[in-house]
């Protein structure tokens, strides 16, 4: 599957951004989907992660009560729903997909076998 993110954007601290994972190829319902965020010199780290039919969410400790994951399969898209957002917010953040016949949501990024360009994410303070 091919992933294509995007909705990043310039935002000042207590703002909200919508970021979109369109997907391409197999139906996206095959397939776990998560949201990593990276910034220079760091490794990427989990933000945000949905099973396959959306039933389970899991959220990094830093994003929980502000960021919000979903999907529609039908539409073969994924997002992020980021409130409240704060300096240490900023990164780019990818979409990823992980091709699984469980409910599972996956929170290790070696896991995942396909992503997204990824898309930039600017908190001001």
């Amino acid at each position: 599957v091919q992933l294509q993110a995007s909705g990043g954007g310039f935002v000042q601290a207590g703002g909200s951004l919508r970021l979109s994972c369109l997907a391409s190829g197999p139906p996206v319902s095959l397939y776990a989907m998560g949201w990593f965020r990276q910034t220079p010199g760091k490794e990427r780290e989990f933000v945000a992660g949905i099973s396959r039919v959306g039933t389970k969410r899991n959220y990094a400790d830093s994003v929980k009560g502000r960021f919000i994951i979903s999907r529609d399969n039908a539409k073969n898209a994924g997002f992020l729903q980021m409130n409240d957002l704060k300096p240490e917010d900023t990164a780019v953040y990818y979409c990823a997909a992980h091709q699984t016949v469980t409910g599972a949501v996956i929170s290790t990024s070696g896991s995942y076998s396909s992503w997204g360009q990824g898309t930039l994410v600017t908190v001001s303070s």
